[in-house]
């Protein structure tokens, strides 16, 4: 298991490795010691690898990820998982502003709170706060889910697309354009299997509300209702 000290160790040589990793390789874990509040951590990765960070991360950690599974033992600074294509993202801690910005796909699961603007623009991804979530959050949010065990603040949802929220404790104030909305079948069968994934067994997804797009502010065809 290839372990990098980042007191000792530049960022670029955990990065490059990283990046470097051949088909067929044995090396899928990394460890990483001492990331001291360091800015892109982790970021760019492109292959079925772990990568357990211990410790605080700064800026952009786990940016651009494909396919690692990536986890910090900590908290993280914002940008965390920015605009992320698939593989999981998990945040033993708390996050800061913008966490999972523009994510295409994966998992981002943060298990203290997050920050303001949590899930802005999103575009795919699946994130799941075990906290409270910051005002703005979701905002343009255009597709795949946000799941909040705690508390959302203000502006929840605003110039939303077609992501939907799922919220179980209280929200302070939605967005323009963003309603409250029938909880069916389907959303039950999503919200649980997005429990599952992140390690909730003690939470229903009959608790939470959902949230989503009015369909106001831009041009939406019914015909295409389907495809929402």
């Amino acid at each position: 298991m290839p372990s990098f000290d980042l007191a000792i160790t530049p960022l670029r040589e955990l990065n490059q490795s990283l990046h470097d990793i051949p088909a067929g390789s044995n090396d899928l874990h990394f460890d990483v010691l001492n990331p001291r509040g360091s800015h892109a951590v982790a970021v760019g990765i492109d292959a079925p690898v772990s990568v357990d960070v211990r410790g605080n991360v700064g800026y952009y950690c786990g940016g651009m990820n494909a396919q690692a599974a990536i986890t910090i033992h900590g908290s993280a600074g914002p940008g965390v998982a920015e605009n992320m294509m698939s593989g999981v993202v998990t945040i033993k801690g708390d996050a800061s502003q913008y966490a999972g910005a523009t994510g295409r796909g994966g998992l981002l699961i943060i298990e203290g709170n997050a920050s303001s603007r949590c899930g802005i623009s999103m575009k795919g991804i699946d994130i799941v706060v075990k906290g409270n979530i910051g005002h703005m959050s979701a905002f343009m949010a255009q597709s795949g889910n946000l799941v909040v065990l705690g508390d959302a603040g203000d502006a929840l949802g605003d110039s939303l697309y077609e992501a939907r929220l799922f919220v179980r404790g209280t929200v302070k104030s939605l967005g323009a354009d963003c309603i409250e909305k029938d909880l069916r079948a389907e959303h039950i069968e999503i919200l649980q299997a997005l429990l599952d994934r992140s390690g909730v067994t003690d939470v229903k997804p009959e608790e939470f509300k959902r949230y989503g797009s009015a369909r106001k502010l831009y041009n939406f065809n019914i015909d295409n209702a389907d495809a929402y």
